[in-house]
């Protein structure tokens, strides 16, 4: 390859590595590329999607609203509380200003700064135009890069339906409808996944009048089914939620409100509206053909080890995994990272036993087959559902609506899938994960160690001593 391309005026800079993405992917540079030169590109805000948009500020959000609701709902635990108003404001400025924005901006003066020598940062959009070769730039100049090794990190965006994009309406999505200057009154969200899930939780705990409107007839359509009805119940009693539904037409009126029209001919009126209808991966914005890259569907294809299609460029997180989850992101970068240091002991990208959780309220966690899934897998099938309000600290909390289900095969003892719906989901899940990561027969496992009496965790242990052998 030459060292220019043709068409440009200026050399190609060559790097032994270019990484493009600043989510997970600029976690690979470290001690061990200190002799290696490198170049990061991002044409947005350092720190990816979950840094600055995603999983961290949103939880902040979400623990505001918990506690919002918590005070609403004291007096069945006999005190007298009363939720009087939020600072919608503070709550912003506590979440951007004086937690992310720093993290974000600290990142990036990192990787430009004195502490990082043989990192070159490019802030303009990356794409292919050559095998291993890049267009790219700094401050609004154009320059062309090759690299020995290429990752590709460059995430996901929201996905919006035509029928919204093409109307012109303004609407928010999880990038910016955190970053509203007030707490609007009402606001319709058009989804029923984890993204709609959270932030229909943490507007209606905090005061906000909320229409979901889901095409599926469930909400979390990929759960399993008992979580997915659940979740269903308590959503309804919360807030409108229009399933099995349609918009048709949208209109934007003087007053800046939008018309929105549903396929039962119905209108709805909002002063916000939020799409939160999943995400697709950015690949396709890379003209990755230029590259020898190929793709499969809206992702790029990868092998076991997450190598593209081009020998020496690797893919890693939303943008080419199955799972859009940050920390599968975070492990297929130690996979990564390992491979590119280890070309002749390369580790498989890591995809056994990935969970998930919803934070909305009451929490979802879920790891392993549905039971749906294990069924139609063929497994000697042994279930049990077990309430919150069975054991003694569901009294405390007089829940009445979690649950823990386990789904095991009967004839290994194997734990296939856990799925779990109440508070503090996420982390009482975490010691199921470790019975599948480690292939433990939970008929052990519960009679083989101490639980905490009168702990939440005692629901998991009762579930697991219910299971029938």
């Amino acid at each position: 390859m030459s060292d220019s391309t043709p068409g440009s005026t200026s050399a190609a800079q060559h790097y032994d590595l270019i990484i493009i993405g600043t989510g997970s992917g600029n976690s690979i540079p470290g001690p061990e590329f200190d002799d290696k030169s490198i170049a990061i590109v991002e044409k947005g805000v350092f720190g990816g999607t979950c840094l600055n948009v995603g999983c961290i500020p949103t939880k902040m959000f979400v623990y505001a609203a918990d506690v919002a609701r918590e005070i609403r709902e004291a007096a069945k635990l006999g005190i007298d509380a009363s939720y009087n108003s939020v600072d919608w404001p503070s709550i912003v400025q506590r979440v951007f200003a004086n937690r992310i924005d720093p993290i974000a901006q600290g990142g990036e003066a990192y990787r430009r700064g004195p502490e990082t020598p043989n990192i070159d940062v490019y802030d303009m959009h990356a794409r292919f135009i050559d095998d291993k070769t890049i267009s790219t730039g700094q401050a609004g100049e154009e320059k062309i890069i090759t690299g020995d090794q290429i990752v590709i990190a460059t995430g996901s965006r929201p996905f919006i339906p035509p029928v919204i994009k093409e109307s012109g309406v303004r609407y928010y999505t999880n990038e910016d409808i955190m970053r509203l200057p007030d707490l609007p009154e009402n606001l319709v969200i058009v989804g029923g996944g984890f993204i709609a899930l959270e932030f229909a939780h943490v507007f209606a705990s905090l005061g906000t009048a909320v229409t979901l409107i889901n095409r599926s007839d469930v909400l979390l359509r990929d759960s399993d089914e008992d979580i997915s009805a659940r979740i269903g119940e308590i959503t309804g009693q919360r807030l409108d939620v229009r399933l099995s539904t349609s918009i048709t037409d949208l209109n934007e009126q003087s007053d800046g409100s939008i018309t929105i029209t549903l396929d039962s001919g119905e209108s709805i009126n909002t002063g916000v509206l939020l799409v939160a209808t999943g995400r697709t991966p950015n690949g396709d914005q890379m003209d990755l053909d230029k590259g020898g890259i190929d793709m499969i569907g809206r992702r790029i294809r990868v092998d076991e080890f997450g190598r593209t299609s081009s020998p020496g460029v690797w893919a890693l997180g939303d943008v080419s995994s199955p799972y859009k989850l940050k920390h599968v992101a975070n492990a297929e970068m130690r996979a990564v990272k390992h491979n590119l240091l280890n070309p002749e002991d390369l580790r498989p990208m890591p995809h056994d036993h990935v969970p998930s959780a919803v934070f909305t309220n009451p929490q979802i966690a879920m790891v392993g087959l549905t039971e749906t899934e294990a069924h139609a897998a063929g497994f000697n099938l042994t279930v049990k559902i077990q309430n919150y309000g069975d054991v003694a600290y569901g009294w405390a909390m007089e829940d009445t609506s979690g649950f823990v289900k386990l789904i095991a095969d009967k004839d290994s003892g194997k734990l296939l899938g856990a799925h779990l719906i109440g508070p503090q989901a996420a982390s009482l899940i975490q010691q199921l994960i470790t019975v599948m990561a480690f292939n433990l027969d939970v008929r052990e496992v519960a009679g083989n160690q101490y639980w905490i009496h009168p702990a939440l965790p005692e629901v998991v242990e009762n579930a697991l001593l219910g299971l029938d052998f």
